[in-house]
């Protein structure tokens, strides 16, 4: 059974985000940059950020989200790029076909859902963008959609500004959107034999995910209710963050079950009152109830109350630095790999879910244009036609080799 084939359109993080999870299945995942003759910094911007691992095109930022994927620059601003680009579909037999360029330039570049489903109709088409096809020409970037979204007005303390959340998090819900819409796509072809576009509105995406404020609007919520709160839950009392007497530790009480357990805890005596014993009655004394619980927490280290908590069977946890989540056995026993061209083991986060036929030990990312000329062989085209279309800039190869800086 053959691999099944996404050529992807694809820069930042959205949309590589997504073809990661099909490479980490054993998928075949082409990625198109464009060709820039006069550039040094051609293809994906991403490639370019952050810290240089290898040659002078893979830099850390675009590490993680481009393992196991293969590289094609192909100039797609010209008719013959265009005309390669639809051969590739056809002679690849592609399954898949996805983007995240503005939806004005679609049809200029020869990549909308008609042409292509045009020459295969069993393409699943996927598409990402800022606001969806209705909105052409507004540009995606996460930290201005987390704005839009109102992702920053919930995020961050209640006497502070509007704050980023510390992931780019609408990228990877539309990147997770494409995903599942892929999938839905390929099961909807089993039955009706034709593949479908799927549009994902990088907005609409984020906004889907308000299912704990945005609903409350039609019922005269509280200011409080639909803003930021901090580390703290709106509703379940007491959660937030405290100081110990050596570090920080989440406390998340969600019920009032939890909050026996934790009042039976000997330490905890001290903050018991009996109108704490409800929900409602820790939301009236908030204020007293959560000066009483950093008054006790910062009296023993963060392993001292960890062992009382787990004992209790209270929900808690340390605040970890990235450091430390790679360590957790749990974590660690998951993480993905790949290996630079130094011989060097890197890891990587781990899948989103565990599958018996996921490779966790991806190829290294490709160069720009690495593999243009053995795509183009593969679909018919001769080493002549090759060679002219690189002379005339509708192909570039892979960049040579330089010293890093």
């Amino acid at each position: 059974m053959k691999p099944r084939i996404i050529l992807t359109m694809e820069q930042a993080l959205s949309l590589p985000s997504a073809t990661l999870r099909f490479a980490q299945l054993g998928w075949r995942v082409i990625r198109i940059e464009g060709t820039a003759s006069n550039s040094d910094f051609p293809g994906d911007p991403n490639r370019y950020i952050g810290k240089t691992i290898a040659d002078n095109d893979r830099s850390s930022y675009f590490l993680p989200q481009n393992v196991g994927k293969e590289a094609l620059a192909l100039n797609l601003k010209e008719k013959r790029g265009q005309e390669i680009l639809h051969r590739l579909i056809r002679e690849l037999d592609v399954d898949v076909f996805c983007c995240n360029t503005l939806p004005s330039r679609y049809e200029s570049l020869g990549i909308d859902y008609e042409t292509l489903s045009g020459i295969n109709p069993r393409l699943i088409w996927a598409g990402i963008s800022a606001m969806g096809p209705e909105y052409p020409t507004v540009p995606g970037y996460d930290p201005a959609l987390q704005a839009m979204s109102g992702y920053m007005e919930l995020t961050g303390d209640p006497d502070g500004p509007p704050t980023l959340m510390g992931l780019p998090v609408i990228d990877l819900k539309a990147g997770d959107e494409v995903y599942a819409g892929v999938w839905k796509g390929l099961t909807e072809l089993a039955d009706t034999g034709r593949g479908q576009a799927i549009n994902i509105s990088m907005l609409q995406a984020a906004s889907s995910w308000l299912i704990t404020t945005m609903a409350l609007l039609d019922f005269d919520p509280d200011s409080s209710e639909v803003t930021r709160c901090g580390n703290q839950h709106r509703k379940f009392i007491p959660t937030d963050t405290f100081k110990t007497k050596d570090g920080h530790c989440y406390l998340a009480i969600g019920n009032d079950l939890q909050w026996k357990r934790l009042t039976e805890i000997p330490k905890f005596y001290s903050v018991i009152t009996p109108a704490r014993y409800i929900n409602s009655g820790r939301h009236q004394e908030r204020k007293g109830m959560y000066s009483d619980l950093r008054a006790v927490m910062g009296l023993y280290t963060t392993a001292e109350l960890a062992n009382d908590f787990r004992k209790a069977r209270v929900p808690w946890s340390e605040v970890n630095n990235i450091y430390q989540v790679r360590e957790l056995e749990a974590i660690r026993s998951k993480m993905t790999s790949s290996v630079a061209p130094d011989g060097s083991v890197f890891y990587m986060q781990p899948m989103a879910v565990d599958a018996d036929e996921a490779d966790t030990n991806l190829s290294f990312p490709p160069k720009y244009g690495e593999h243009t000329e053995a795509i183009l062989r593969e679909a018919g085209y001769s080493q002549s036609e090759i060679m002219l279309f690189e002379h005339e800039h509708v192909i570039a190869p892979g960049l040579p080799q330089r010293e890093k800086c």
